[in-house]
């Protein structure tokens, strides 16, 4: 009970520090939908597809290629940082709080974020009368593994490369744009050459990307995806362990200073 208490004290913390930074949760609502909506209209006016349809075939681009990049790896690299700068955590290691409690709780924060930008994406799907396709919980578990993964990297890029929040910006767009773009956050992948196809099969964002367009938008079943559902399972399970060993060298290199 004692670390379950201390992982929902530093969720809440960090949900309501966003809620009373009203501007924030506002920008980071409008942000999905809005690349939703521009998705949307290339797609259908490219393919010759109704809006609803082209919206749905553009959710899952939307979504795990770019909402949850940048609220679920930007966040949470921002979070580290701006508590390291503000010198929160070294107020909390006088705090009988846990490490693990506060690295669990910041996860579930941006999870948190994470599916309230689900709710709204797919919210303007079902607004559009369109639907999901294929299996709900299978959806669900990439949408999950694709938190994990963003979340692990945001601690590793949050606690190894940035040291002040004017590096975070910097960070996200160096190693996150050209990752976007060859993921398919911005192109459908079926207008790359087959050269930058075989580099995308190296890129997790193209596999959250074509795993869920698969299924919800395609109706496809796990044999489908699985290449893609395993490569994210191993990805998610690397990054969060590392995060966390980078965390924890964080923890232990503030402690000494």
């Amino acid at each position: 009970m004692k670390y379950l208490d201390e992982t929902l004290a530093v969720s809440q913390r960090i949900l309501t520090e966003l809620i009373k930074r009203r501007r924030s949760l506002i920008f980071w609502s409008i942000f999905p939908i809005s690349i939703l909506f521009i998705n949307g209209y290339i797609l259908g006016e490219r393919a010759n597809l109704e809006l609803s349809e082209a919206l749905k075939m553009a959710a899952p681009p939307s979504l795990v290629g770019a909402a949850l990049f940048f609220s679920c790896l930007g966040g949470s690299v921002a979070t580290v940082v701006s508590e390291r700068e503000q010198k929160t955590l070294k107020r909390l290691f006088i705090s009988p709080l846990s490490g693990f409690s506060y690295f669990v709780g910041i996860f579930i924060a941006h999870a948190l974020i994470g599916i309230g930008q689900t709710i709204l994406v797919y919210g303007v799907i079902f607004l559009r009368g369109e639907t999901i396709e294929g299996s709900f919980f299978l959806g669900i578990a990439i949408l999950c593994l694709s938190i994990a993964g963003y979340v692990g990297v945001g601690f590793i890029l949050g606690t190894q490369l940035a040291k002040r929040t004017e590096d975070v910006n910097a960070i996200v767009a160096t190693f996150g744009v050209p990752l976007l773009i060859i993921g398919g956050a911005f192109l459908p992948t079926s207008l790359f050459p087959d050269t930058l196809l075989d580099i995308a099969q190296f890129n997790p964002i193209f596999h959250m990307n074509e795993a869920l367009i698969d299924v919800w938008a395609g109706g496809n079943g796990f044999e489908d995806v699985q290449n893609h559902f395993w490569f994210l399972l191993i990805f998610s399970g690397v990054m969060l362990v590392s995060g966390w060993f980078s965390y924890y060298r964080m923890v232990q290199s503030e402690k000494t200073l």
